[in-house]
């Protein structure tokens, strides 16, 4: 733990540590290593709020999943029985307060398990014992849909956390030193803007899946939860940068939300905010005294901020002057809108001489500027029809400026296969799409990379209730579209030019369920979870056995969900006229010829 303290480097303003004596303890349960771990905004960013705020009688901690961790299965324990410690203290996880888990993707879930089970914690709430376990609150947009977590999360936190769990830590820190008042702990919290309880409500079952009702269980509970969003000036720094770095890479997250709202996407469901410039332009300036050379700009809207231009400038200025010193500054941006891409935007992300897309390693030769769009269908129409902004000369446009440009000549291009409305001919279409780009971008040495991901219905948007093919047949596209993209270009040039990846199968099977799923769903991922089924390649016959052993159906999942009630009932503010409307008009465009 030592070294680990040793390695880290503080980014943001520093704070007198806290006196733990009599304050509550909660520890953030990170399943990733320490490198990893520090891009995690979320439970860093509150982590660092917690801490450095006064009057929250709280001290926060990180527990890691460490290098010296041992894997057994699908369960991870200590090596000889040590106790499961987090970076900043040496007593067990277990005796926390409060427990934190971000989950960042539906099909995760089951990490709750494992980190619980690590830690020494019952998994259900209905077995913890308050005053002996830690209150278990989870949190991030895995939990869109919370209700297969049900039963093993005592809280979730909607939206930003940065009000809502603070004001948690302040009522349990008063309800331990003042517990009869006669409302529960849970009766208190469920009050709180921002959270759910959901213990508090009950929920009718209907036969293979899905719900009928979700009640309250005391007139005193809210029949509804919705997200809490704070406006900028009411935001810390840690929520805009990495408020830690181990020195090998810092990040930055210029805007919160989306300008746009598609039908498809919850990224627009949080309202659009700017980070304030002078607080970026400062971060960089304490990367480049610290020596940090990697940046990531970890934001998919980057080219909505009104000051990228100023910023893009002062990171070159950086990489100018490390250049100068022999060494290099490499920023790596997230995907963009092509209706965004501008040449001031391209000859400034240019100029920072190394650049790329976020998280990608594509292993490319001849690569040396990456620029990643995301055009999600070829047919204008498919596009318009799920509210999306981009269209297709908009997309021409930019890949001209690419042209023009002698720094990029990889193009990567996100498609969505497998949604309502889509026809066989709108799939193949993308192979013509992705030989147009590379025809249009004009390099001897390009590269097209075509990236294909599954319609997953988000829930708390538009097209929540749409029906979901079956990833096995989704799985079939890519081959599809990679042999219309051969007959279309050759194996010779396609080899040189051309990458056609999708995430594979297993992935979506998990996620059709875990995404609209009920609270049965979760006892169905602990059933294969204790059966020792690895949850990352579990197979869609395994999962049909064992949701059938809780009298659920797969496929009953997939389908259109056309019940008055969703299980997110709590949580669910989507207007049920623009759902009918666009289903409608989806499913009327994929029953006629094109």
């Amino acid at each position: 733990m030592d070294g680990i303290r040793d390695r880290e480097i503080h980014l943001v303003d520093p704070y007198e540590p806290k006196d733990p004596d009599g304050l509550l303890r909660m520890v953030f349960m990170i399943p990733y290593g320490h490198a990893f771990s520090l891009m995690g905004n979320g439970p860093m960013g509150l982590h660092d709020l917690i801490n450095r705020t006064k009057d929250v009688p709280a001290v926060a901690e990180r527990a890691l999943h460490y290098e010296c961790l041992i894997q057994e299965g699908n369960r991870v324990t200590t090596p000889d029985g040590e106790v499961y410690r987090s970076i900043e203290s040496p007593l067990p996880v277990g005796t926390a307060d409060v427990i934190g888990v971000s989950i960042i993707n539906s099909g995760s879930l089951h990490s709750v398990f494992q980190q619980l089970d690590l830690a020494g914690v019952p998994r259900r709430s209905a077995d913890r014992i308050p005053g002996e376990h830690p209150l278990v609150v989870g949190g991030n947009s895995g939990l869109a849909d919370p209700e297969p977590m049900a039963d093993y999360l005592d809280v979730i936190a909607l939206g930003e956390a940065e009000e809502s769990l603070l004001e948690l830590l302040r009522v349990v820190h008063a309800h331990r030193e003042e517990p009869g008042s006669g409302v529960s702990l849970y009766e208190k919290l469920v009050r709180i803007p921002g959270l759910y309880v959901p213990s508090l409500y009950i929920c009718e079952y209907l036969p293979g899946g899905g719900v009928a009702a979700v009640t309250p269980k005391k007139l005193t509970v809210p029949t509804k939860a919705s997200p809490a969003y704070r406006p900028v000036r009411e935001l810390h720094p840690a929520h805009f940068v990495y408020p830690k770095s181990d020195g090998t890479a810092a990040g930055i997250h210029p805007t919160l939300g989306c300008r746009h709202s598609c039908d498809f996407c919850n990224l627009g469901v949080p309202p659009f905010r700017h980070a304030p410039i002078g607080m970026l332009k400062d971060y960089i300036d304490r990367l480049e005294a610290r020596k940090i050379r990697r940046i990531i700009i970890s934001s998919p809207t980057f080219t909505q901020y009104r000051h990228r231009r100023e910023l893009l400038d002062h990171i070159s200025a950086y990489a100018r002057r490390a250049a100068a010193e022999g060494e290099t500054v490499t920023t790596i941006i997230g995907s963009i809108r092509a209706d965004e891409l501008t040449a001031d935007y391209l000859e400034s992300v240019t100029e920072l001489e190394e650049f790329g897309h976020l998280f990608t390693e594509l292993n490319l030769d001849q690569a040396r500027g990456i620029i990643t769009i995301a055009p999600e269908w070829a047919s204008p129409d498919l596009v318009a029809m799920y509210g999306k902004t981009q269209r297709r000369e908009r997309v021409d446009n930019a890949i001209e400026l690419c042209r023009k440009s002698k720094d990029v000549n990889t193009v990567m291009l996100y498609f969505i296969v497998g949604a309502p409305g889509e026809r066989d001919a709108d799939r193949l279409a993308i192979a013509d799409y992705a030989q147009d780009v590379l025809h249009r971008l004009g390099h001897p040495d390009g590269t097209v990379i075509v990236k294909l991901h599954q319609f997953m219905p988000k829930p708390g948007t538009a097209g929540q209730r749409l029906r979901m093919s079956d990833p096995d047949l989704v799985h079939t596209y890519t081959a599809q579209i990679e042999d219309r993209l051969r007959d279309l270009v050759g194996d010779e040039k396609f080899e040189q030019h051309f990458r056609v990846l999708d995430l594979g199968a297993s992935h979506m099977h998990l996620e059709v369920i875990c995404s609209r799923g009920d609270r049965r769903i979760g006892l169905v991922l602990e059933d294969l979870y204790d059966a020792n089924i690895d949850l990352h390649t579990v197979t869609k016959n395994q999962l049909v056995e064992a949701l059938a052993r809780r009298g659920l159906s797969y496929d009953r999942h997939l389908r259109h969900l056309d019940e008055p009630v969703l299980p997110w009932h709590t949580l669910n503010h989507v207007n049920t006229t623009a759902e009918q409307q666009l289903a409608t008009a989806l499913y009327e465009r994929e029953s006629t010829l094109g």
